[in-house]
């Protein structure tokens, strides 16, 4: 993050096997993505299922547009342990989220219609680099638009991804 900028989109990042980590590259291309977007980027890591939630908790505030979500080797625990609270911290999401998975078994559930879903879905198998960089390309047409309708301009266009 730069000086006393607010943080407009937060990546919270569980572990994944080494083949899916997340590198100071892959960090550094997020970076210069949102900068050019005139955006600030937030990384939280978590090793464990109870700190993933907590920073899922901690992304209400105000100032965060944006989350990138992607639970890693924390999917199966996800959907064991429900009682963890991750999808009540989803549900008290103010800012739209995206999953970003690097394997197709580690989405998360949502029973459609109960709770909050993401606003895109994108799994990029064994490549979470790809996952991540197309991931934040739709948060931030998403952000752009939104802030272009504010300002008078055109409704924001319906998403398909």
């Amino acid at each position: 993050m730069k000086g006393n900028e607010s943080v407009s989109i937060w990546i919270v990042h569980g572990p994944h096997a080494a083949s899916g980590s997340f590198t100071q590259d892959v960090h550094r291309q997020l970076q210069q993505q949102a900068d050019a977007a005139g955006r600030t980027l937030e990384l939280r890591e978590c090793s464990n299922l109870r700190t993933f939630v907590g920073h899922v908790c901690a992304a209400r505030n105000d100032d965060t547009e944006f989350v990138l979500l992607d639970p890693g080797e924390l999917a199966s625990q996800v959907r064991e342990h429900p009682e963890a609270g991750l999808i009540d911290a989803l549900d008290s999401l103010a800012a739209p989220y995206i999953e970003v998975h690097e394997a197709c078994d580690a989405e998360l559930e949502h029973e459609v219609g109960t709770h909050k879903a993401p606003l895109a879905t994108v799994i990029i198998n064994g490549n979470i680099g790809s996952g991540y960089r197309i991931g934040l390309g739709i948060a931030l047409r998403q952000l752009g638009e939104v802030h272009r309708s504010e300002e008078g301009g055109t409704s924001p266009a319906p998403l398909i991804a």
